[in-house]
This record gives structure tokens, sequence and C-alpha cells, in this order.
């Protein structure tokens, strides 16, 4: 699995299963969130040094829509805690409590995760307690 969180909210705004961890899954959840967030030149890209982020392709991608990558320091996987706690909290709140009987299964169940719990419901200390949408709905009406 590949996702790709905005840090300002913690939203996950892009997210990829598939049988292996390469490119084309970091790509798959990369053009999930471009197409989501149709992103202005500049944005920073804060990824791990894992294979699926440091290809080619990949970064042509991030060079496509005038995105600047930003790696973490080599073994180091504190430098991308915000996605280790992400993959941390779907383990402990929906992955280690049931057992899958297919793929398509625990897909549907990652999908309701995310876009119907994560992101819609589940409160972060972070954002005072508010749901990723909810901080981004706050945010869009204090300004």
């Amino acid at each position: 699995m590949a996702v790709i969180l905005d840090l300002f909210s913690r939203r996950v705004v892009g997210w990829a299963m598939g049988n292996e961890r390469n490119q084309a899954l970091g790509i798959a959840a990369l053009r999930m969130a471009i197409e989501q967030r149709h992103p202005q030149a500049g944005l920073i890209h804060h990824s791990d040094r894992g294979s699926a982020y440091v290809g080619v392709t990949y970064q042509l991608e991030l060079e496509r829509i005038g995105a600047t990558a930003s790696m973490s320091r080599k073994g180091n996987c504190y430098d991308n805690a915000v996605v280790e706690s992400f993959f941390g909290n779907l383990k402990n709140e929906l992955v280690h409590h049931r057992r899958f009987l297919s793929r398509e299964e625990a897909r549907a169940a990652i999908f309701d995760y995310i876009e119907l719990f994560y992101n819609r419901q589940r409160a972060h200390a972070t954002l005072h307690y508010l749901s990723p949408v909810d901080y981004e709905t706050m945010a869009v009406v204090l300004k």
C-alpha cells in the first residue's frame, strides 16, 4: 500500500494497493492525490527513500507537476513520522482486528477506513481533535 498525506490536515489524498511495492503503486497514489488536489508548482513532496519513490518514473511525475522532492535520511523512519503514524493507526484500528478472505475484501475495508472514517471522522490531537476534513473546512472558513 502507498499513501499520500496532506501534511497540513493529515488527510489521505492519494492511496493505492497492489501485489508489489513498486513505482507503479506509488505513482497510482500520487496521481490520485494530484487529481484530488490539483497542486500548484512548488509543492514539497516528502517521502522516505523507498524504491517506489526514488525511481526515475516517480521523480519524473513529480517534476511534471512542478513538485520538489524531499526525502528522509537513509534508514531514519522518524523523518517520515506522519505516514508511519498513519500506517500504525490503520493496523491498530482495522487490520489487526480482522481476517480478510480476499484482497478485494481488504481493499474495500481499507477504502471505508480511509474515505469514511479516517478522513471524515477520526479526531487527531494535532488538529485540535478535529477530523482532517473538518480541519480543512475550518481553515477555509477562517481565511
